[in-house]
């Protein structure tokens, strides 16, 4: 049963992050049927413990509440600093005895200089997932998800996306109807839908050579067409063999994925930026139909056309009183 909770300050923390352990665990909710834990907030040296911001946030209590808790915490802090190997120390006791343990945001980099991320999934901000994979090879670095579960080790992605991870684990232990209510409090939705992909801008790949460059952005006018190898060999004077197999070792991946994120990429501008429906949306960036290009928006952005729309489409101004 989940109910002592331990939060690391670590120097550097990022305080939204380190906010939203606070908020997610340190609110006593009983009043409306929620849950209510024996929460702490701990340093390796208890004082004041410097944000990234700017101002100190002060911390009374040492690491040992951590070394009995149901779950430990460690908010974002920053990615090129040695963690204090008492910290560490915590975090691999923590794993050990079974304990829940979870980070946000770039707190997983902690985790990793711990060695709990080894032989596991893990996910970070999409900003740092390569850093991340480099820094630890031994972990798989998912970089599409808010939140990583693997065993008892719960990563979660960019800065809001450990809302998410932090309801999980109270789902999980707690059951929906508390995650409900924290969330009810929080003025959040108690489980998103889709990944963090969807918040990623995916620039144009570039060509190396100008004959391609000519060729690609002639792709881009007419992706409204079916456009096969052997039209685009046609177009750039070669045979479909050799011109799949120079696109390939020109933008490093084939042609037919390459149209397919470039119409993905006019799909999102569209959903954006006009009214139009989905279907017009579809033929317009030649996926053909609105089910194609839900299929496809749900395997790259873990997310549907309509959620997408939802999320980050133009709203109408409010019409002025009187």
């Amino acid at each position: 049963m989940l109910r002592s909770i331990a939060c690391i300050a670590v120097p550097h923390m990022a305080p939204f992050e380190f906010g939203v352990i606070c908020e997610v665990f340190g609110i006593d909710r009983s009043e409306h049927g929620g849950p209510e834990f024996d929460f702490h907030v701990v340093a390796a040296d208890p004082g004041p413990i410097p944000t990234k911001l700017g101002f100190d946030v002060v911390v009374h209590e040492g690491l040992d509440a951590a070394r009995t808790a149901d779950l430990v915490a460690v908010p974002a802090a920053l990615i090129d600093q040695d963690a204090d190997e008492r910290v560490l120390q915590v975090i691999r006791e923590a794993v050990e005895r079974g304990a829940w343990v979870l980070s946000v945001c770039s707190g997983a980099f902690i985790l990793g200089q711990a060695g709990v991320l080894d032989g596991r999934r893990s996910t970070t901000h999409w900003m740092y997932t390569d850093r991340l994979a480099g820094a630890f090879p031994e972990t798989e670095v998912d970089p599409d998800v808010l939140f990583v579960q693997d065993g008892f080790v719960v990563t979660g992605a960019g800065t809001a996306a450990g809302i998410d991870a932090a309801l999980h684990i109270v789902r999980t232990e707690l059951g929906a109807s508390a995650a409900n209510i924290v969330a009810r409090r929080m003025v959040v939705p108690p489980q998103r839908d889709g990944g963090q992909s969807q918040f990623i801008q995916t620039p144009v790949v570039e060509c190396k050579s100008d004959s391609f460059a000519i060729v690609t952005a002639w792709m881009l006018e007419h992706l409204d067409e079916e456009l096969t190898v052997d039209r685009l060999a046609r177009k750039a004077l070669m045979s479909p063999r050799t011109f799949a197999r120079r696109f390939r070792a020109e933008t490093g991946t084939t042609p037919n994925a390459w149209l397919n994120r470039q119409r993905l990429l006019r799909a999102q501008q569209l959903l954006e930026e006009t009214g139009m429906s989905l279907e017009e949306i579809a033929r317009e960036c030649g996926f053909g139909a609105a089910a194609v290009m839900r299929h496809h928006f749900v395997k790259v952005l873990q997310t549907t056309p309509t959620a997408y729309r939802r999320l980050f489409g133009q709203r109408e101004p409010a019409e002025l009183a009187g």
